[in-house]
């Protein structure tokens, strides 16, 4: 439990002092509506973001977002940006394990009460075509030598390969693909892990979900994304599978290297840091980017898969059924941005673990077609649990860095949610919420239950109350495809 004092600065707001005893180099911010406020303290998370602060060039804050939780060295949920000017450093815990695990949002043009007697159908065909589960096999099969293209381009493959389109790139962060990948350094097991699983789905908290939408919000935003009430939505959560897993692994042994050979004062070791302009840095952003291409192109490849399947399964082209890509976006990921500190534009390396971007409406990073709006924000909830749909503010830009939450949050670690929880009851209330839930393992199930997360709704309050992003519409779920 967070022991130390907190300040209010306002009902969605908050701040732990710095401390300079501790070797905090600034103070730490988080947001959350006030009944989230005694589940954050009882948790280690404002401890990790307090030591996150000690990181040499860290600027303005150690930020968390509504959804911050315990996590390997930054808590999830955690934002910092460090200026390589200063000594900032990159650290692979302040990015993750699963690098871009992320998600994208489908929508289609078919409404709920015209299809209201298939979603079980269109639940089961999406489990048959899409592999889940724990070191499952994708969808197809490559090569080395195309394992490393998919690497250094990312979705941009799997478009040439004929899996998606350029609006599918258009609609996805970064176009889907980040410059600066190299995958000659990726390791044989890197390789090994990854090669097999282009277009699966994993396990753990990912998941495929058949959606409604089931509330608009901001008119003008929901008209950009073409969504409106009543209407079917498909939602992807994955990562990069156990090639950004084993990436992430084979750095931290660098890391942990780095920290001795210069010099760096850690609270925590598995906050492992090397300054930006080193040898070590430039090996991590080659890793890390190279897995940050293969998740975007695994994304694509499942969106592919949904695409055909559906199409064979409805008798319609899914260009006539509506699949268009609405949104595609990292939440576990490292990137050189440009942002204001005290009025001063520098170019910094922001760090987003388990929070997305949530770019200002103008921002020429964003889709032209969302320009006007704001980037979307998704959200998704727990299973069973409604997911929402934001844009991007000024408000964020001012003060996180251009970013938001990225979900739920977990109050139960996976092995307590085991200890306390029973699929049998979990089926039973997705029954009755009239939920088709398909899964690879019970073990998942009780792991992944909506007891095992923060209400996202409040998740949503405190994102919109405060600013950081403005709701546009909620989604909820009809058909669950787990791990």
């Amino acid at each position: 439990m967070w022991q130390g004092e907190i300040k209010r600065i306002d009902d969605y707001r908050y701040e732990i002092a710095l401390d300079k005893s501790k070797g905090m180099r600034v103070c730490g911010r988080f947001y959350t509506a006030p009944e989230g406020l005694e589940q954050i303290k009882s948790e280690d998370g404002l401890q990790q973001m307090a030591n996150v602060a000690t990181l040499p060039g860290i600027q303005k804050y150690s930020l968390a977002m509504p959804d911050i939780h315990w996590g390997y060295g930054f808590p999830i949920g955690g934002v910092a940006a460090f200026d390589p000017n200063e000594g900032g450093i990159i650290s692979p815990g302040g990015v993750g394990y699963d690098i871009n695990c992320g998600v994208r949002l489908i929508r289609t043009n078919m409404m709920f009460d015209d299809f209201k007697d298939k979603i079980e159908a269109i639940t089961h065909q999406i489990y048959r075509d899409i592999p889940t589960g724990l070191g499952t096999r994708g969808i197809i099969k490559v090569s080395t030598s195309e394992l490393k293209d998919v690497c250094r381009k990312g979705a941009v493959w799997a478009v040439e390969n004929d899996m998606g389109t350029q609006s599918d790139l258009d609609c996805t962060e970064d176009n889907g693909f980040i410059d600066g990948a190299d995958p000659s350094l990726a390791s044989n097991r890197a390789i090994e892990r990854g090669r097999p699983q282009l277009g699966s789905l994993g396990a753990g908290n990912h998941f495929i979900e058949v959606q409604i939408v089931d509330e608009i919000f901001n008119t003008k935003a929901a008209n950009a994304m073409e969504l409106k009430k009543g209407q079917l939505a498909i939602m992807i959560h994955t990562g990069s599978r156990g090639f950004g897993y084993q990436c992430c692994d084979d750095s931290l042994a660098q890391m942990q290297k780095a920290v001795k050979k210069y010099k760096i004062d850690l609270p925590d070791r598995q906050l492992a840091c090397t300054p930006l302009d080193s040898r070590e840095a430039d090996y991590y952003f080659a890793l890390m980017r190279s897995a940050a291409n293969f998740a975007w192109c695994n994304r694509q490849i499942i969106t592919h898969g949904i695409r055909q399947g559906l199409s064979r399964l409805l008798g319609k082209s899914w260009e006539e059924l509506g699949l268009f890509l609405v949104y595609d976006l990292a939440h576990n990921i490292a990137k050189i941005e440009k942002h204001k500190v005290d009025g001063v534009m520098k170019t910094l390396c922001v760090h987003r673990k388990g929070a997305t971007r949530a770019f200002a409406p103008g921002d020429k990073r964003i889709p032209l077609k969302y320009r006007d709006v704001g980037q979307p924000v998704i959200i998704p909830g727990s299973m069973g649990t409604a997911s929402y749909v934001l844009v991007g503010t000024q408000t964020a830009m001012d003060e996180t860095f251009g970013s938001c939450a990225h979900g739920a949050g977990r109050v139960l670690g996976r092995r307590e949610a085991l200890r306390r929880l029973d699929h049998v009851e979990l089926l039973n209330e997705m029954k009755r919420k009239q939920i088709v839930i398909r899964a690879h393992s019970k073990k998942t199930l009780r792991e992944e239950a909506p007891q095992a997360y923060k209400d996202v709704d409040m998740v949503v309050e405190a994102s919109h109350e405060s600013g950081i992003a403005d709701k546009v519409a909620r989604l909820k779920p009809l058909g669950v495809v787990k791990g």
